[in-house]
């Protein structure tokens, strides 16, 4: 999508954040609205991580500013983000490979039952497998059994499930951090149509990513840092493969929107 005139759900405005001597972002600005996907691409060292680590609680910026909504925000831990509706998807997961997928998709958000056993610590199970699986069918994601131990999955199938996790709760924005780095063929094009329909959902998403036929694939806007600042922007439909490695690796530079 082209500029909005709506509230981004995401804004960054500026934002610098050093380490020590040295600057890994300079000014760094842009926007994510609701329904979209925005490609965030760039070489090793470009200041992506520091990015989404901002975004998502982990680091405060020096300087700058992030808006939700329009509304000028402070994420003092992920904790406070999360609050937000921002939730972030690592390359690692994070998920616990020992628990089942429905303990996994309601990990620290258990459901207590109500009166005198839910003060006594029991869960609401039931309530917890049709909140699975309402989550999981909203996505197309196909499981066997909300008890399914996460371990037992393909690597395609547990991406699934963190991602419909962070959809779940994250109703401001999802960042997902190298979806597809260690899938094949058939589980990468199972994760980005997931991407679809999380967009389709309303939830935007963020999407971190050095696979850049995936990345054209997908969004619908792609922004490119540079030794830490934006140095293009644009429709993913209006540029060409060629066009946004060059601005990766120092070529002609264009507004970001």
């Amino acid at each position: 999508m082209t500029e909005s005139h709506e509230a981004a759900s995401i804004e960054l405005v500026d934002v610098e954040k050093r380490f020590g001597a040295v600057q890994v972002l300079h000014g760094v600005s842009f926007k994510v609205y609701p329904g979209e996907v925005v490609g965030l691409v760039g070489d090793n060292g470009a200041g992506k991580s520091t990015t989404v680590r901002i975004i998502s609680g982990a680091l405060q910026p020096d300087s700058g500013e992030i808006r939700v909504n329009g509304k000028k925000v402070r994420f003092d831990s992920p904790i406070v983000a999360r609050r937000e509706g921002i939730e972030t998807v690592y390359q690692d997961l994070a998920l616990a490979p020992h628990l089942s997928v429905k303990a996994n998709l309601f990990l620290n958000r258990e459901e207590i039952r109500p009166g005198l056993l839910g003060r006594l610590g029991f869960l609401n199970e039931r309530q917890m497998d049709q909140e699975s699986v309402d989550k999981l069918n909203l996505l197309h994601i196909n499981i066997a059994s909300m008890d399914q131990i996460i371990q037992e999955l393909s690597g395609g199938q547990r991406q699934a499930i963190a991602v419909a996790r962070a959809a779940s709760w994250g109703s401001r924005l999802v960042i997902l951090d190298e979806p597809t780095a260690a899938l094949g063929v058939e589980e990468s094009r199972m994760v980005l149509n997931l991407i679809r329909r999380v967009r389709d959902s309303g939830v935007p998403v963020l999407l971190i990513s050095h696979t850049m036929p995936h990345v054209f694939d997908v969004t619908d806007r792609i922004i490119v840092l540079r030794q830490g600042r934006v140095v293009a922007g644009a429709v993913t439909r209006e540029c060409t493969l060629e066009q946004v490695i060059m601005w990766i690796t120092g070529g002609q530079a264009i507004h970001a929107g």
